[in-house]
């Protein structure tokens, strides 16, 4: 985390503690970002063992992808309640229930003698992934002073690519202990598989004990006649005088009621134009098909040549580029804004987009399926990267940050709930089209709709977003997007 600006003009004690202050900020925002490496590490720790799954339990392909796919329900159910039930008990409340959520699942999918039963603790972590999803970017943005909003609220995008990354590497290192590095091998009392879900239960302890000793949002804090308990986060988190603060957040609300659903809602448009500009965001971070290349990368490296197992090396290297792409959005979200760099990734997504569809376009089919070579397979290799990367400082960070400040007080937790939903409901569309699409039109069409998709994203921004870096939370949503 990059330190704030010096001034030489600023005294050795008022130094000492803008360096302090920035410390207890990036620690509190780093405890609630744990959730987002939670979020990650369920997505991702379940693609090691799904073969092993298929196999112990006897099932269809069919009913195997149900079972994986079940935590996308209870994520999406989890991230609309979790909005209504950070209103009602305090953020840091909810992220505990979250960590407990995380802990049983972990336990309960790692003892599952049944494939109903563990469909129904997959479905307990996702409603804890659901959590975490809306959480973290709400309280990150809720302490985080103006100027350091941007790369405190990435650290969630941060979280979540070195949760994947660390899950592959775990699924990865604990086959390796078996005697025929096999997932339905045993290691120790259980088979590999059953480890790689068991796994989550110590991130899963840290996040819930580190969360317990953050402070509340001065936010909420504000919202349940909490001033002077609120007036104490502030002087520790933000630059300026708290009663101004607190000022500030006490005209934003209207006290009379909590923020619902009925208050997303408008006559005009069913829904308020920033609810709508925050599910657009949600809807197409997805449908730029992200998760595909997560997914189902190995059906990407394998057309182009791959074995089996440099596949799976190529979809760790993608990952580590994944996370390393992060720091580049932390590095300059607060610099040049959340706009700018929404705009480069959409141009450089949908470039790369689109060559991958060019290079399976001009395959050759072979039993069925295209094959590229020579040059053709080295632009798909780094097009496929370049995409990530393009991802990784823009749309993968952005949205989240964004997500976490455009909504007014009274209704930030539950609109930032209803557009993680959203998100979460375009990831299992994704998720779930790809196969059939990949079966019946071929690549080229799949990505060729993701680069559409893309494209479409630029002039989403272009036209109907604009620019909160820098804006304290109470004006942006007024001032801004309605």
């Amino acid at each position: 985390m990059a330190q704030e600006p010096l001034d030489p003009s600023i005294s050795a004690p008022e130094l000492k503690r803008q360096r302090r202050r920035l410390r207890f900020i990036v620690q509190i925002a780093s405890s609630a970002a744990l959730g987002g490496f939670l979020f990650g590490y369920d997505t991702a720790v379940i693609n090691g063992a799904v073969g092993a799954i298929g196999e112990v339990f006897q099932v269809s392909s069919g009913d195997l992808g149900r079972a994986v796919a079940a935590a996308l329900i209870g994520s999406a159910v989890g991230a609309l309640a979790a909005g209504w039930l950070s209103d009602r008990i305090g953020r840091r409340h909810s992220m505990v229930v979250a960590a407990g959520l995380f802990l049983v699942s972990a336990i309960g999918s790692a003892l599952a003698q049944t494939l109903i039963g563990l469909i129904i603790w997959r479905i307990i972590g996702g409603l804890g992934v659901g959590f975490a999803s809306v959480l973290a970017p709400a309280y990150i943005a809720e302490v985080s002073p103006a100027d350091q909003r941007g790369r405190l609220g990435s650290l969630q995008q941060l979280a979540i690519v070195v949760g994947i990354f660390l899950a592959l590497l775990f699924d990865y290192g604990i086959v390796l202990f078996t005697p025929d590095q096999s997932p339905v091998s045993m290691v120790g009392p259980m088979a590999a598989w059953r480890w790689m879900l068991m796994s989550e239960v110590l991130p899963a302890a840290l996040y819930g004990v580190l969360v317990i000793g953050i402070p509340e949002s001065p936010r909420y804090l504000v919202q349940k006649g909490l001033p002077e308990r609120a007036r104490a986060v502030i002087e520790k988190t933000l630059h300026e005088p708290a009663q101004q603060v607190i000022a500030r957040i006490q005209h934003s609300l209207d006290t009379t009621h909590h923020g619902g659903i009925r208050d997303l809602l408008d006559q005009r448009s069913l829904l308020l134009p920033v609810v709508w500009t925050g599910v657009m965001l949600a809807i197409f971070q997805q449908f730029v098909g992200i998760n595909v290349i997560f997914y189902y990368s190995s059906v990407l490296w394998q057309a182009v040549g791959f074995s089996t197992t440099d596949s799976l090396v190529v979809t760790v290297i993608t990952s580590v580029t994944n996370v390393m792409t992060t720091f580049v959005a932390i590095l300059f979200i607060d610099r040049i804004g959340r706009k700018p760099l929404l705009l480069i990734g959409s141009v450089v997504m949908a470039l790369t987009l689109g060559a991958m569809s060019w290079t399976f376009a001009g395959a050759a089919v072979v039993n069925g399926a295209p094959q590229i070579t020579g040059a053709a397979s080295v632009v798909a290799l780094l097009a496929a990267n370049l995409f990530v990367f393009a991802f990784g400082f823009s749309w993968g960070p952005v949205m989240w940050v964004m997500l976490g400040e455009m909504f007014n007080n009274r209704i930030r937790a539950v609109a930032l709930g209803l557009c993680a939903m959203v998100n979460w409901i375009a990831n299992w569309f994704i998720a779930r089209t790809f196969p059939p699409l990949l079966e019946t039109s071929g690549p080229a069409m799949a990505y060729g709709l993701y680069a559409t998709a893309a494209a479409i994203s630029f002039f989403l921004v272009l036209f109907f977003i604009r620019e909160t870096n820098g804006k304290e939370l109470e004006p942006i949503s007024r001032a801004i997007f309605l």
